[in-house]
């Protein structure tokens, strides 16, 4: 085994396509796959709306998604598991990757333009925090089905 990759998802389309990066380089290292989903607190709450929607994923919800997202990815003989983290998603993205002493995170671009730059994205936060490798794949041209 050539370590663990790491990648946190939520239920966009844009979480989705980081997986499936991280999926497709865990296949190709011959690395173990991490799927996980922060949860903040014991329910769902959705702040917002559009595409200014926030959405914080609850501690059964946060199985439930990473459960569903992890069994989306499975091909091949990718070794792969699922976990709700409680925390914010970089600080869930890094304690996991300390904890099994990971090889890389994976995250998304999404949202490392404009204001959410300035102010700090998941990615950002990761990339400069992370005790491993970070990988931020392009996904900012994934657009989320809006409500």
């Amino acid at each position: 085994m050539t370590g663990i990759i790491v990648v946190g998802v939520d239920d966009s389309e844009t979480a989705q396509a980081a997986a499936e990066s991280a999926r497709d380089i865990a296949l190709a290292l011959g690395s173990a796959l991490h799927v996980l989903t922060a949860f903040d607190n014991d329910r769902t709450e959705v702040f917002g709306n559009g595409s200014d929607r926030r959405i914080v994923i609850g501690a059964d919800d946060a199985e439930e998604v990473a459960r569903n997202v992890a069994d989306r990815l499975r091909k091949g003989s990718l070794r792969i598991e699922h976990f709700a983290v409680k925390g914010t998603p970089a600080h869930a993205l890094i304690k996991q990757a300390e904890t099994y002493r990971a090889r890389m995170i994976v995250v998304g671009n999404k949202r490392m333009q404009g204001l959410g730059r300035v102010l700090g994205s998941v990615a950002s936060h990761v990339a400069h925090h992370a005790p491993c490798d970070v990988l931020i794949a392009k996904t900012d041209d994934v657009h989320s089905p809006q409500s």
